[in-house]
């Protein structure tokens, strides 16, 4: 063999090395119907590197401050909850101090819904008249985001739900009686099906409209889970989708294969770009992708003196998810006059001042190598591993042996305070002082001799409890 075919072989394998390792980190796509449509490997990596984002959950329904959908047929009436938009004016709602807040934060995308389970529309819909044009305020609330969004430089993403109680072409009625006992067979009933074909039609016409006038980055689905809608269903609405925007990105929700709250999908076999835990930090994961969504109160729509999350728990959810390798979407819900609350926006800033403080170990980062306890989470970019310590560990801190790191030094991230460690048999000892810097989380840096590799060993760090 000659040394230029060595040199030829060692380069294929090298390229089918990286192509595995890029495989196994982009699992998603258009799912078992559509396995030549793979998810967008640019856009995924641009959205992994945000890494914190601002959910929004916005309606009528702020003017009774009950929970989003959930709450008609509930705590307001059907008929109650369907007129609201009769008096929604929320002269007070500006849409440059919405995305300045979020920027603040230290948020780097923003996903607005633009259409919860009600059914109603947060936009000028040429193919509804249950949305802002008809309501007493009048104007496009989306676009107004849209505009602000990329003046100051934020991404804006699109919720929009599957399920839609108010329209009549959608078969399922919440909360009527016999709602949970339905199934998938219902969907073979012929008046069924001729619905949901209607329905179908409906939703891609609004969301064709979305990404025309709006051409947001992400479609964030909801609603899934509902007899009506099949994995066949979610299939065709991912490739309808991609078809009409090549990057753009869509969650796993438009499909069937959630795991429950905790989000995941399990194999290739459903649609989708990227996981969606609810109200939890998902478990480490970095081989696929994945985003938790979690509210800044209790409630995800606006509640009047809805307990507030701690400016520790807001910082800490924070550290948490992206030391597992995933992004945080934190929802604020705004009043019904159109203005965020100031107690979240006071929140969220103290949020932005840690972020602005650290963001070198936030933004760009990967989750790892030293997975996550309840002492401390980990991110790593290039020659540099960061320690997010949640509580002190102790004076001596032990990191177990790793042939990929190298440590030449290390220190606080937020003041560059240097620190002393000494390499043992059983790993690095790196000594803490009696008082971290921050009562919040205080990150160290640990730099290396050389970059990590992206398959880098995930390494288990005994807590100090």
């Amino acid at each position: 063999m000659t040394k230029k075919f060595k040199k030829l072989v060692l380069l294929s394998n090298l390229l089918l090395a990286c192509s595995a390792m890029v495989s196994a980190q982009i699992r998603g796509g258009g799912g078992e119907a559509n396995p030549q449509l793979r998810t967008h490997a640019k856009s995924l990596k641009e959205f992994k590197d945000m890494r914190f984002g601002m959910f929004i959950h916005w309606g009528p329904v702020a003017l009774r401050g009950t929970e989003i959908s959930w709450s008609r047929g509930k705590e307001v009436a059907k008929d109650d909850y369907d007129a609201l938009y009769k008096e929604f004016n929320p002269v007070l709602f500006d849409a440059a101090d919405w995305v300045k807040t979020a920027k603040e934060a230290g948020m780097k995308y923003v996903v607005l819904t633009t259409r919860h389970h009600d059914g109603f529309s947060l936009w000028n819909s040429k193919y509804s008249d249950y949305d802002m044009e008809n309501t007493p305020y009048k104007k496009d609330i989306v676009g107004q985001i849209v505009k602000e969004c990329k003046k100051q430089g934020l991404i804006f993403g699109a919720y929009y739900s599957i399920c839609d109680w108010w329209h009549e072409d959608y078969p399922v009625a919440y909360p009527d009686e016999g709602y949970e006992f339905h199934t998938e067979k219902d969907i073979t009933n012929p008046e069924v099906r001729q619905r949901m074909e209607r329905y179908i039609g409906y939703m891609k016409s609004q969301l064709k409209e979305l990404i025309e006038n709006y051409d947001p980055a992400f479609i964030w689905f909801d609603g899934e889970w509902e007899w009506a809608w099949t994995h066949k269903m979610g299939m065709d609405m991912y490739k309808y989708l991609r078809g009409l925007k090549d990057d753009l990105l869509i969650n796993n929700r438009v499909d069937k294969g959630r795991q429950g709250m905790a989000g995941t999908t399990k194999g290739e076999k459903f649609a989708g770009d990227y996981g969606t835990p609810e109200q939890q930090i998902g478990v480490f994961d970095d081989q696929n992708t994945w985003e938790s969504c979690i509210t800044i109160a209790q409630q995800w729509a606006w509640k009047p003196n809805d307990k507030l999350k701690s400016e520790k728990e807001c910082i800490q959810t924070l550290v948490q998810t992206i030391g597992g390798d995933g992004n945080l979407l934190l929802n604020v819900g705004p009043m019904p006059d159109g203005r965020i609350e100031l107690r979240q926006k006071d929140r969220l800033k103290q949020v932005g001042n840690w972020v602005e403080r650290n963001a070198e170990a936030v933004y760009g980062t990967r989750g790892g190598p030293y997975l996550p306890n309840d002492t401390l989470v980990s991110t790593r970019k290039e020659d540099k591993i960061f320690l997010h310590l949640l509580k002190h560990p102790g004076k001596n801190l032990l990191l177990p042996n790793s042939k990929q790191v190298k440590v030449k030094k290390a220190r606080f991230l937020d003041g560059n305070l240097a620190l002393n460690f000494r390499k043992e048999k059983s790993g690095i000892v790196l000594e803490l002082p009696e008082t971290l810097p921050d009562s919040t989380v205080s990150v160290v840096v640990l730099e290396l001799a050389s970059p990590l590799p992206a398959d880098v060993e995930k390494i288990s760090v005994k807590s100090n409890n």
